[in-house]
């Protein structure tokens, strides 16, 4: 094929930059990078041809301003601006100025964006096209007081949205009058600091919904297809976690008719590029639009792994005013793939922000997974089976490494991972693999959430609403629970652990000595992990030659190490275990198989840090700190007091890294539990402090307009 371009600009960040210069690359086109002050030295800068610096770190004065971009496109000779998705994605007063400067917009039309961009516009649109919509009131919204007579109207509960909207912002549910106004007033403030447009739309709520979407390609020339869809009900505050394509719950009639009605609505509005048509589902399968959105969509990665079409090559050649090369018959569905959103937020903390530098960042190596695990080089392009010839895939596009910053200017994203494989159990078990193996450090982060959601009964089954994490996890994030099964897996690696770790000192000291071939070494010892404990007896393979001193060096120089038969004293039967570990590695992968033989499986990669006694492990959404020593320390260990953690009942503590927006009470103030206290904005999203308990306000040592560090006071109570 021809090259549509010479030179792109990209005019984003992060992930979705690196992604667009990926494709861009392959296609044989320069790219040129724009970066604000905090972006010097981001990965997408030094991926790309060239970079032009835009401004300081404020989106609103570096990656927002068009003039800085055409400017930009002018200085390096780049024909074409990818606009990726944010920021001025959506704006088609951007993309009118850079066709007025003789630019493509690798992009819908002007006359396309405005029509779907606003939410009440759109409906009305889509009404006419044909395509089913939800019942709510598409008018103009004066105050609080209006927007909780016209909730009450349409019957609660109510869905209150900007109509400039995205993302999660602006956006509010409501179940009584008073939610109604409180998230009228929310919304409204949201989306003025997020979209400079502060006009707010309700519709009705649709209890037990599906977020369902359709993919669309259509070019310049009346061709339009749909890719199948793409199903995103794993959310926490209307923004998605968890996207998987194809839905487990569609059929292939509901499919095809939300297809061809999102067809429709392109051809209405004389659509052309990759674009997605949003639906609510219910537990019937009727379907309801609930906007378009004129860009790519973050999730796009899901439905390129099933169809194996790369969707920003098609933009960047729809743009240049190619046909589709695409029928809708040449579009399958091969396999099963889903994205996990790992996001710099800390689910312990009611997943609040988490900024800070990456102190380690080791995603899973990309491509195809074999027998052990061992991903290999991608080399065909975003395409499942095409790559992995029926062996699950690795996919993980990220715009950080190890040592960048997670910066409270932008979003929190970390990366996306990926995995396609030919059923949708085998993706899951995939994804759960990947998780398990991959390396964050340095802030907090939501992979623990994720491998949990992957680990969820409710998940495996595919019984999915929009509700699922309030539903499941209703007071909050505390870690998962493991099983006896796992649990015991998390016993036999940290015993291991613990052994290499002695026979490493035992060898740094010189106290090494040959072990008596008359038979193995027993070692004992007591793993205690989540109130429970295990009497564990590990024996070297000393019958087969080894040395002590070969139980340090064999797991430095083999993959897997020497064979360690390891025996729980409540089981009559040993096991043959493995461990790709040594002390200061993150990742412990442990391998079961037989000693002197091929067959080698592995069956847990946990996360392992030293502690005092034990060691702190993270596996599968739990969090654990376990302890190991011998049976005459353990016995000791248990007559010990327990610590503890100070009183702090009486004090506000800011969750995260934040401004206060606003303060609603004063010092002397009395206050009910649940009471509104403070608004702290991090991330351009405001969260609304409330009092845990009833009380008297006794002191505000901080005030608004100031920047708050993590657990700093807000607030002092008397009670």
């Amino acid at each position: 094929m021809t090259k549509p371009f010479s030179k792109i600009l990209i005019a984003n960040r992060g992930e979705i930059a690196c992604r667009v210069i990926k494709s861009a690359r392959k296609m044989g086109i320069a790219t040129v990078a724009v970066y604000s002050d905090a972006d010097k030295d981001a990965v997408h800068v030094r991926m790309a041809d060239e970079a032009v610096h835009l401004g300081p770190p404020q989106a609103a004065k570096s990656y927002l301003l068009a003039d800085k971009i055409i400017a930009a496109c002018k200085e390096t000779g780049a024909e074409a601006v990818h606009p990726g998705y944010g920021f001025l994605s959506e704006n088609a007063k951007f993309c009118a100025a850079l066709e007025e400067a003789g630019i493509v917009f690798i992009g819908p039309k002007p006359k396309a964006i405005e029509a779907m961009g606003d939410k009440i516009t759109s409906k009305k649109i889509a009404a006419e096209a044909g395509v089913s919509t939800v019942p709510g009131h598409m008018g103009l919204i004066e105050d609080a007081a209006e927007a909780a007579r016209i909730a009450a109207d349409i019957g609660y509960p109510v869905m209150i949205k900007a109509s400039a909207g995205g993302g999660g912002k602006g956006m509010r549910i409501a179940w009584t009058d008073e939610e109604a106004k409180e998230g009228f007033e929310r919304s409204k403030s949201e989306a003025a600091s997020s979209f400079g447009d502060d006009r707010i739309f309700i519709e009705k709520f649709v209890v037990e919904p599906r977020h369902i979407e359709i993919q669309v390609l259509a070019d310049a020339h009346g061709n339009c297809l749909y890719l199948n869809e793409r199903e995103c009900s794993i959310q926490r505050r209307n923004q998605k976690v968890v996207e998987e394509a194809p839905s487990p719950f569609l059929d292939e009639e509901t499919r095809r008719a939300m297809g061809e009605q999102s067809v429709a609505l392109a051809k209405a509005v004389d659509y052309q590029s990759a674009g997605t048509v949003e639906f609510i589902v219910d537990k019937d399968r009727n379907f309801y639009f609930l906007e378009m959105n004129t860009r790519l969509q973050v999730e796009h990665p899901v439905t390129e792994l099933i169809t194996g079409v790369d969707l920003v090559e098609q933009m960047i050649r729809i743009a240049s005013g190619e046909k589709l090369a695409l029928t809708q018959a040449d579009i399958g569905i091969d396999g099963w793939a889903i994205e996990s959103r790992l996001y710099a937020e800390d689910p312990y903390r009611n997943f609040l922000p988490s900024i800070g530098r990456l102190t380690a960042y080791a995603p899973p190596p990309e491509g195809p997974v074999g027998d052990h695990r061992e991903a290999k080089p991608i080399t065909d392009g975003p395409a499942g089976s095409a790559i992995g010839g029926g062996l699950p895939v690795i996919r993980n596009d990220t715009g950080v490494d190890e040592g960048g910053e997670i910066s409270m200017f932008y979003d929190p994203m970390i990366a996306k991972l990926c995995t396609w494989a030919p059923t949708r159990e085998a993706a899951i078990e995939a994804m759960a693999d990947a998780l398990d193996s991959f390396e964050i450090e340095g802030i907090g982060h939501n992979l623990p959430f994720l491998q949990a959601v992957m680990e969820h009964p409710r998940f495996k089954k595919g019984e999915l609403s929009t509700a699922f994490i309030a539903e499941e996890y209703p007071d909050g994030f505390a870690g998962a629970a493991l099983d006896d099964d796992r649990l015991r897996l998390v016993a036999a690696t940290v015993a291991m652990a613990r052994w290499i770790t002695e026979r490493r000192a035992s060898f740094i000291t010189g106290r090494m000595k040959p072990v008596s071939k008359a038979g193995p070494k027993t070692v004992p010892l007591i793993v205690s992990a989540a109130g429970q404990s295990f009497e564990i007896a590990i024996d070297h393979a000393a019958s087969a030659g080894f040395y002590e001193r070969d139980a340090i060096v064999s797991p430095y120089e083999d993959e897997t190490g020497a064979p360690v038969f390891l025996r729980f004293v409540d089981e009559d039967e040993a096991r043959s275990y493995r461990i790709a570990w040594k002390p200061g590695f993150k990742v412990a992968t442990l391998f079961s198989g037989q000693a002197g033989g091929e067959d080698w499986r592995k069956i847990a990669a946990l996360k392992l840090d030293l502690l005092p006694g034990g060691f702190r492990v993270r596996y599968r959404g739990a969090d654990l700190k376990v302890a190991v020593m011998s049976p005459k320390v353990a016995k000791l260990a248990a007559l010990m007091p327990e610590k503890v953690p100070p009183d702090t009942s009486n004090l506000l503590l800011c969750p995260m890294p934040g401004l206060v927006v606003a303060l609603h009470v004063e010092e002397g103030q009395r206050v009910e539990q649940g009471q509104a206290l403070a608004i702290i904005e991090a991330m351009k999203m405001e969260n609304v402090l409330r009092a845990e308990n009833a009380g008297t306000v006794a002191k505000i040592p901080v005030a608004v307009g100031e920047s708050l560090a993590v657990d700093q006071v807000i607030m002092e109570f008397e009670r």
